[in-house]
């Protein structure tokens, strides 16, 4: 690990002006990560560590957890600080009542002592796990090193992304509670030296294009400070297919949220995970459901439109009747949960 400066940031105002201040040193703030906040720390130090990431200044935003780790449910929204831990908000009785999908995306993102340290924004803000970015012997990741290339394009790609993919960057999203916020509408607040702004969470993540080492829309200095949701999501299901059945990464995933009325879905929400580059929403899925009743073959219908612009390569082509069965077992499950 390489030598970095260390700065407690007590109150909003002092972390972004530290954050921002670093940012402002730099040649060019947006790809020099020349500091970074820590809250949780469990995807961070793991990346200073292998080399990846090398922030010359580290700003502990630890003490902002009294202003930013509330739990609000609301009588038809939900209001969730950035820097409230994973599990305890999975444990949460009025989420696991009205909200499923998040409490599932939750438990089964990573092991319990992670999601006892981890924060939401932080894992909304958690970088790939592809081995070609965190393995730093091989040169060409354009994530890593802009313009050097993509490795895992005629690599071992098993993993790796089967939509929104570029010809620069096949990269994985390998969240969970950010499918679940992108299926439900989510509005993410950001704090900065502008003050606080608010924006679609969909809004948040980038696609590759040319730049795949721009990854989020936020501006040098600013923090996620909290989510936010419009009303209430009973029938919903998160499920995910993985290589093994705890503490593992998502091969697929969907994020179903429903509203059934006598039979009729009158509102679909899909997210997929485990398959894209970034927090992926279904949107022509959605509208397959919306205002049918449900059957296997509406389901098989919804996902294939799910996967419709999917593109395999050599290893992960699986991907894609993988997860064309997961949507569909996951619509079923949505379906005929009791409520």
């Amino acid at each position: 690990m390489r030598p970095f400066s260390y700065q407690r940031a007590t109150d909003p105002d002092m972390a972004v002006q530290a954050l921002s201040a670093a940012a402002a040193a730099a040649s060019n703030p947006l790809t020099q990560a020349t500091a970074q906040p820590l809250a949780g720390g469990t995807t961070l130090i793991d990346l200073m560590k292998l080399d990846v990431m090398r922030p010359a200044a580290i700003v502990d935003i630890n003490p902002l957890a009294h202003a930013w780790s509330a739990i609000e449910p609301g009588s038809d929204s939900l209001r969730l600080g950035a820097l409230a831990k994973m599990s305890d908000v999975a444990a949460h009785a009025e989420i696991q009542r009205n909200y499923p999908v998040i409490a599932s995306s939750l438990k089964l993102a990573a092991s319990a002592q992670l999601r006892n340290m981890a924060t939401l924004g932080g894992n909304v803000m958690q970088r790939t796990r592809c081995s070609y970015f965190r393995d730093v012997s091989y040169e060409n990741c354009n994530k890593r090193n802009p313009g050097s290339g993509c490795a895992a394009m005629d690599g071992v790609n098993r993993m790796h992304a089967v939509l929104g993919t570029s010809d620069q960057c096949i990269a994985t999203y390998p969240g969970d509670f950010a499918q679940a916020l992108i299926a439900l509408d989510a509005v993410v607040e950001i704090t900065g030296r502008a003050g606080t702004r608010t924006m679609p969470f969909a809004e948040l993540h980038k696609a590759p294009g040319n730049s795949p080492d721009i990854e989020t829309t936020l501006q040098p200095g600013e923090l996620i400070s909290a989510f936010s949701i419009r009303g209430r999501w009973p029938r919903s299901v998160y499920l995910k297919a993985r290589d093994r059945q705890s503490y593992e990464f998502a091969l697929s995933s969907a994020a179903i949220a429903l509203d059934v009325q006598e039979g009729t879905i009158r509102d679909a929400r899909v997210g997929l995970g485990g398959v894209a580059i970034m927090p992926w929403r279904a949107r022509e899925a959605e509208a397959l459901l919306k205002g049918q009743k449900f059957d296997e073959a509406l389901a098989q219908r919804v996902a294939d439109a799910a996967f419709a612009d999917a593109r395999g390569r050599r290893h992960n082509s699986f991907k894609i009747a993988l997860g064309k069965r997961v949507v569909a077992r996951a619509l079923q499950q949505a379906v005929t949960m009791e409520i």
